[in-house]
């Protein structure tokens, strides 16, 4: 029977196509794997510069491209075009083996053929070539073919390069751009993936190399299975691992590691990689957690798509953060009784009413979480000595003493009503965990920067220290609540072993450059001493620039929104893949109650569970982990980003009134990445100052 093997980028190709288009290549491929030979389904093109490339018929309109092997039976779906649109992508193209890696290679000869003498001219004019000091032996080393390198041979200018991605080989651009950023070969090797074993490879053996391109071409067997690709093809395209990501997932670390990168630079499909490489090697179970139960539903959701063996699949636990400290303070204690956050701040006035300090309830609740219980302070001397560094406004002793006496009051008066707060459940649940045995051999953590110090502690009592006992995915850029902290001070070392991501994989250019604007300016600690920085990443896509209107009053941003919604809907656009944020929750369920009275089907994402069909609407907090083709971020008007209520005055605390503005401007960022291709922003009224 014949293999159909898929191309990665032809996943977010098929996404994209009218469904009647996507109808009949479910169709077309389907019966073509059932065919007896499926040679009888395929046409030669004339005037192609490869003769394994082959035309498949769609329908009138569209034609496939499938590379064909000589011999043998597994064929690649590469591309679905219009009619002149497909022979010519095919005609000027050309399949090869890479001599090096053994991988299969796509490359536009006409754009190269097109382009060398231009630059061979342009090269005269220059006295310093950009790969000049590169011997011909390393790059042939690092699989740049002759091809490529004579090309690269009369490059002048990085620019120049840059220009050339869209139609070299994609591992040998990716060596030429390590090159002309100043890395060794080796170190290019380090980026790009361990070398492959020296075994002998056949230039002319398509399959071989289809079969070893994993990280490009799915291989599925048979129609059912081409069938759940075809239904949820980004889901497939985002598990996908790119060489350079997969050492991260392979190798053993004597301790703590970590990735960082911006959004859609693949951190999350990193670490659920890694959950499995570890659950595979059978040394214990994995723990895979995050900071909300949104989040770890998705969690779930892709690594039931990633880890197709049951065994494999069984020795991975998902569960957030809050959600395992209830589990084991359960098993103990019974179920907790939980104190809301509005008793919580009750109480906290009562106290601050009772012992007279000049102090909020809100202040005297940060107060305990950021400083008290962040460091673990113990009595009135520690806290006398401690650093609240990030706290702004200093407290004098005495006031201090009254702090203290006010935590001292709040906890004897939980214990007093059997009352709980997520705090005092997590530390209870991290003292049972360090008093025995680890529940956990590996944590996978995604999210991190969002995580407080408590919930790591938590997660450091869970894992025994060991190799590989925790892996970390975050980025401070995205962090959307109030934790700062530095890893080291919970006993978190990853000094050595961190590495970072900079290649965007979902976001546009576009929108990418513009959402960075609005964190422009702001100094943002990387969790481990320093701080971070968002130079160096780049988008492998590129698209419309975001459209951002504004409007004289609510009703009619509301009334453009669903024109925008159906416009998308109209287009093409599943309600799926269709994504809105609201800074509040009254807002988000206004939109959804107006939504559904337009007959266009949506649903909130803080009902907990699998989500539904339909048009997911939310707080931008909700959209954190999430992603959209297209993406509405409602209601971005200078009274509601920022709202007053989510910020300290100035003059209240200086220091935590910045910090309030930077995690809101993190919370703006975050939600306009979730976009894919589209990304519209409204107000009415003034437009936020974040975005002016």
């Amino acid at each position: 029977m014949p293999r159909l093997g898929i191309d990665r980028e032809f996943l977010r190709d098929f996404a994209r196509l009218e469904r009647r288009v996507q109808d009949r290549i479910t169709d077309v491929f389907t019966k073509f794997e059932a065919a007896t030979h499926a040679g009888v389904h395929l046409e030669k093109i004339a005037n192609v510069r490869d003769d394994r490339f082959r035309s498949i018929r769609i329908d009138q309109s569209y034609r496939g491209i499938v590379l064909a092997p000589d011999q043998g039976d597994t064929y690649t779906l590469l591309k679905v075009l219009p009619h002149d649109d497909a022979y010519a992508w095919a005609q000027r193209r050309r399949a090869s083996v890479n001599g090096v890696t053994g991988r299969i290679e796509i490359r536009d000869v006409e754009a190269i053929d097109k382009t060398l003498p231009q630059l061979k001219e342009a090269a005269g004019h220059v006295g310093l070539r950009l790969f000049a000091h590169i011997k011909s032996g390393d790059l042939l080393k690092l699989g740049v073919d002759q091809e490529i390198r004579e090309f690269a041979s009369v490059l002048t200018d990085v620019a120049q390069l840059e220009a050339a991605r869209t139609f070299l080989p994609q591992h040998q651009w990716e060596a030429l751009y390590g090159l002309a950023a100043g890395l060794t070969p080796e170190e290019v090797w380090s980026e790009l993936g361990p070398p492959p074993e020296p075994d002998a490879i056949d230039p002319d053996d398509v399959i071989a190399a289809v079969e070893r391109t994993s990280e490009r071409v799915l291989l599925v067997d048979g129609a059912e299975e081409l069938l759940a690709v075809l239904r949820r093809p980004l889901e497939f395209w985002r598990v996908y691992l790119h060489p350079s990501q997969r050492r991260l997932v392979t190798a053993s670390y004597s301790g703590p590691a970590r990735v960082t990168g911006g959004p859609g630079t693949g951190k999350t499909v990193v670490a659920l990689h890694r959950a499995r490489e570890l659950a595979r090697r059978g040394a214990g179970r994995v723990l895979v957690t995050t900071f909300t139960s949104t989040l770890a539903t998705t969690l779930q959701a892709t690594l039931d798509l990633l880890v197709d063996d049951l065994q494999v699949r069984d020795r991975i636990t998902v569960q957030h953060v809050d959600q395992l400290a209830h589990h084991v303070v359960r098993r103990k204690l019974g179920a907790p009784r939980m104190l809301s956050s509005r008793d919580e701040l009750r109480r906290w006035q009562a106290i601050g009413r009772e012992l007279r300090l000049p102090l909020s309830a809100t202040f005297l609740s940060e107060e305990w979480r950021q400083v008290i219980l962040a460091q673990q302070l113990g009595d009135l001397e520690e806290y006398l000595a401690a650093r609240r560094v990030g706290r702004g406004r200093p407290l004098s002793r005495r006031q201090r003493a009254g702090v203290w006496e006010a935590v001292l009051r709040f906890q004897r008066g939980l214990l007093a009503a059997g009352m709980w707060t997520h705090e005092t459940v997590r530390a209870e649940a991290a003292a049972q965990l360090a008093a025995g045995d680890p529940l956990f051999r590996h944590v996978i953590v995604d999210e991190a920067q969002d995580l407080s110090p408590d919930q790591w502690r938590l997660l450091r009592a869970a894992v025994g220290v060991a190799p590989d006992d925790i892996f970390i995915a975050g980025d401070s850029h995205q962090r959307i609540y109030q934790h700062r902290i530095s890893l080291k001070d919970v006993s978190v070392y990853v000094s050595g072993r961190s590495a970072r991501l900079t290649i965007n994989y979902r976001t546009t250019a576009e929108i990418l450059a513009w959402s960075l604007r609005i964190l422009s300016d702001q100094s943002i600690d990387d969790m481990d001493g320093g701080m971070d920085s968002v130079a160096g990443y780049r988008c492998e896509t590129h698209g419309e620039s975001p459209e951002l209107v504004g409007f004289g009053d609510r009703t009619a941003e509301r009334r453009a929104l669903v024109d925008k919604l159906r416009h998308w809907l109209e287009a093409g656009v599943r309600p799926s893949e269709i994504g809105i944020a609201a800074r509040s929750n009254a807002v988000a369920d206004d939109v959804t109650a107006e939504l559904r009275n337009a007959d266009i089907k949506a649903y909130s994402l803080m009902n907990p569970g699998p989500r539904p069909s339909g048009v997911a609407v939310g707080t931008m907090h909700r959209m954190k982990g999430l992603e959209f083709r297209c993406v509405a971020a409602i209601g971005v008007s200078d009274s509601q980003v920022p709202p007053a209520s989510a910020i300290t005055p100035a003059d209240d605390d200086h220091a935590t009134h910045l910090q309030d503005l930077q995690r809101e401007r993190c919370l703006l960022f975050v939600a306009c990445t979730r976009a894919r291709e589209r990304l519209y922003v409204s107000w009415h009224g003034a437009p936020s100052s974040f975005i002016v």
